[in-house]
């Protein structure tokens, strides 16, 4: 019976290389899928360094439809549909926001990444 060798995860704040560089990961995607589905809001409240960033991760690349990376982990046998979402992901992490201003400004500028061109908008119907 071969062992496999598995690095230990230490820093790593993406789902996607934990699962495809041989990461250890403990298999939290049971309550991803009861999470998605619930319909309730959740209010992550955990230390720093505690694996809220992998939490987020894990969350884009299952509403990304990357049935691949969950591969043998539990979402992979409750989840039957795989569709792919839309994802915004903002990151709080880079700055200071000590005003409205600055945190206004930051996200300004991480909605501009996901603006569509005016031009490939199709008008919305206006229903008559």
């Amino acid at each position: 019976m071969g062992n496999i060798v598995r690095k230990l995860p230490i820093g790593i704040q993406s789902f996607d290389k934990l699962r495809t560089e041989n990461y250890l990961y403990v298999d939290k995607t049971e309550f991803i899928y009861q999470m998605a589905y619930q319909g309730v809001p959740y209010f992550l409240s955990r230390p720093r360094r505690f694996g809220k960033s992998l939490l987020l991760s894990t969350f884009k690349a299952y509403f990304e439809g990357k049935k691949e990376l969950f591969r043998g982990l539990a979402i992979e046998k409750l989840e039957t549909e795989w569709k792919e979402h839309p994802v915004l992901h903002f990151s709080l992490n880079a700055e200071l926001y000590d005003s409205r201003k600055a945190l206004e400004n930051m996200l300004e500028r991480q909605l501009k990444k996901y603006m569509i061109p005016e031009e490939r908008v199709s008008p919305i119907p206006d229903g008559s």
